[in-house]
Order: structure tokens, then sequence, then C-alpha cells
């Protein structure tokens, strides 16, 4: 190792100032506690002033923390909880992944190609545009309640999002690297695997988080409308006794899984895969 040493710089005025160390930056750092502590601060703030809007209008129609945290336990201490978890989650990683095998396909023939570009536009720009209530409905009459009918709701809500983030993120890889591509004539696989994925990762993972949050919204509603099991079939049957403790509790455990997802697998998925760019740029 070499020891990093202080060189002189001179100010505006000639006087001179040692410039700090390579590496090290002014102020103190982040502390590795800062990020939950932040989040933890809000969901306590929020918490709060949810228990007090509820003090303050004293109404059946909005239930104080309490209530809520009972009806949570109640559905973590039910055996069908985790089922019908299981059978929303299962729906959705389905529906996902042909949307992301479709946009990654579709996303980079577009950067690649002005005339794929100007052919799928169109139907990114409707797809956009198209409220996820309006797929669900869709799928509903399409399909009833068979299995195709979430996965293909899903997958309509979440291509069009995840197939601009990749050509985006396919008109912003480097030029070069896919020059030497060219010159070494990698195969189409070795690109995808070697240039695309690795080059698009930052993308991905931008259009993963959006796409998702887009398929759980979508799912919910398939599961409302045309389903009699899942999450969504829940919250409807607590909305149908009028539970309106249990459809918030629904929802903060729905959200306590999406938390899950983006901490414990997004963002370690990211990381890993962002490794070689902290490597390369030391």
């Amino acid at each position: 190792m070499t020891a990093q040493t202080s060189a002189p710089v001179r100010g505006p005025h000639g006087a001179a100032r040692t410039r700090a160390p390579a590496g090290r930056t002014r102020g103190r750092p982040p502390g590795r506690w800062q990020g939950p502590a932040a989040a933890g601060a809000f969901l306590a703030l929020l918490t709060g002033g949810w228990q007090v809007m509820a003090l303050a209008l004293d109404s059946v129609l909005v239930p104080g923390v309490d209530a809520i945290a009972s009806e949570v336990l109640r559905l973590v201490a039910d055996p069908r909880f985790y089922s019908d978890l299981g059978v929303t989650v299962q729906r959705v990683l389905l529906g996902f992944a042909l949307a992301f095998a479709a946009a990654l396909v579709v996303g980079i023939a577009m950067g690649r190609s002005p005339l794929a570009r100007r052919f799928f536009e169109p139907a990114v720009l409707i797809g956009l545009t198209v409220p996820g209530l309006v797929w669900a409905l869709l799928c509903v009459i399409w399909f009833g309640v068979a299995l195709i009918n979430p996965v293909m709701a899903v997958a309509l809500s979440s291509a069009p999002a995840l197939t601009l983030s990749v050509y985006q993120g396919t008109r912003a890889t480097d030029a070069q690297l896919l020059e030497m591509a060219h010159v070494y004539r990698f195969t189409t696989r070795d690109r995808l695997r070697y240039l695309w994925l690795p080059s698009l990762a930052p993308a991905l993972f931008g259009g993963a988080r959006l796409g998702l949050s887009l398929a759980w919204k979508v799912i919910v509603l398939v599961e409302i409308f045309g389903m009699s099991s899942g999450v969504g079939a829940s919250i409807n049957g607590e909305f149908a006794a009028q539970n309106v403790a249990g459809v918030l509790a629904w929802t903060v455990l729905f959200a306590a899984v999406m938390a899950l997802v983006e901490y414990g697998v997004l963002q370690g998925l990211e990381n890993r895969a962002g490794r070689w760019r902290k490597v390369a740029s030391v």
C-alpha cells in the first residue's frame, strides 16, 4: 500500500493550502444506521399522525393504530393469510417474468434500430397511458378465472414501463463497447450476457421497481374483480364485512412485503450487479 500525501494547492490569492487526501470527503461521513433511522422516523411520524387523526375524528371509518395492529396480528396468526399471499406473489412473479422477457427483447431492439423504435413506440405509449383498472377488467372479461388472467394483467401493466427503461438504457450504452463486441465477433448470447445485461443493470433495476409497483396494484384489482383467492379477494371480503381495520391491516402487510422485496431482494441484487462498476472506478 502507498501512503496518501497532501499536495499544496494555490488559492485564488496565491496562498498555499493543503489538498485533502484522495478518497476523503469533507464533513462527517454518513453513519451506517442513518438510513434505517430516517425510515423509522418517517414510519413513526406516519403512525403518530394517523393516531391523532383517528382520535380527532372518532369514527369507525378511521380506526386507531391499536385496532389496525390487532387486525394485523389476527391475519398473521391465520394460515389462510400465507396461502393467499403465496398465491398473489406467484401470480405477480409469473406476470413480471413474462413482462421482463418481452421488455428486454423489445427495448434493446428499439434502442438499436430506428425502424423497431418507430414500430413499437405507439404500443409503449398506449401501454403507459392505459390505467391498470382497465387492464384488470379486460383480462377478467377475456380470460375469466384462469391463471392466465392475473398473469396477463400484470404483464400488460408492467411491460411498457420496463420496455421504456430498457430502451433508455440501451441508448446510453457506451458505443465503444458495442464496437468492441462487433470487432471480436461476439455471439448474440455473449453480447446479451457480457455487454447488454451489465450495461443495462441500472435501467433494469429502475424499471423493475416501477414495474413491480404497478404489478402489485393491478394484481389486487384483478383478484378483487375476478378471483376467489389471493390478497385482493381477502381485501374484498374485509370490505364486504365493512371491516375498515381489516382492509388497512392487509394494506400494511402488503406494504411490508413490498419493502421486503425492495430492501431484501432488489437492492441486494443491484449491489451485486454493480460490483464491476465499483471495481472499475478504483
